[in-house]
């Protein structure tokens, strides 16, 4: 994990609830980071709520790095806590391709469906014992005076030769996860979230936050009331 958390008291029962920013300007991403905190407790609200439409621009050469950047970044923007990932699907028969670069893997012309055309033709005449592959993600939080924390999360599944289903987002349609005989684009969002890459990392962050070095964190000096 990264920087430690300062000090400060956490809000006293009944008080005011902490407001959390979801910083993802992907829909289906702020959708499920937004109900992956719900258990926290907080307000949640997303960039748009807030009026901010700028990207973050990735440079790092890590999850761990974009994740921090990104939610740093938003942090100090908006004076709010912010919680926010950087993920990807690394695919064995391409060495771990796309990666970091999952989401602009062939240009930023392609959409999710014009990536998954993309993986597929990279992948075709792989034999499926040789399309394994994982989600990682990383989930960061961050405080507006830079103080952050980080959580990594991992799903094993493999590439199958055509989408399938209409859930989900980015390369769910191809993403096949063994255990449930399915894509993720197949399964209903809560049985994907306990499962998946991202509910692993978000799961281990809102565990941080309920514990008491959280509630501190959250509670340190630097939160907004924006």
């Amino acid at each position: 994990m990264s920087a430690a958390a300062g000090g400060g008291s956490p809000p006293p029962p009944g008080g005011p609830r902490p407001r959390l920013l979801v910083a993802s300007l992907n829909p289906g991403k702020a959708r499920e980071l937004a109900e992956l905190v719900a258990p926290l407790g907080c307000d949640t609200v997303g960039l748009a709520d807030l009026g901010i439409d700028a990207g973050f621009e990735e440079h790092g050469s890590t999850y761990e790095e974009n994740a921090l950047g990104k939610a740093r970044h938003y942090a100090a923007l908006s004076g709010l806590p912010t919680v926010a990932d950087d993920s990807g699907i690394e695919v064995d028969a391409l060495g771990g391709r796309p990666g970091i670069l999952s989401a602009r893997y062939g240009g930023t012309g392609l959409d999710d469906a014009g990536r998954c055309r993309l993986l597929l033709h990279e992948l075709d005449g792989v034999p499926e014992d040789r399309r394994g592959a994982r989600y990682v993600a990383v989930a960061a939080i961050a405080r507006p005076d830079g103080a952050a924390r980080r959580f990594r999360g991992t799903c094993e599944g493999r590439i199958t030769a055509a989408p399938r289903g209409s859930g989900g987002f980015g390369y769910d349609p191809l993403f096949f996860f063994p255990e449930f005989g399915a894509t993720f684009a197949e399964i209903e969002p809560l049985r994907k979230h306990g499962v998946s890459h991202r509910g692993a990392a978000l799961r281990a962050l809102t565990r941080f936050l309920a514990a008491a070095d959280g509630k501190r964190f959250l509670a340190s000096p630097g939160r907004s009331t924006r």
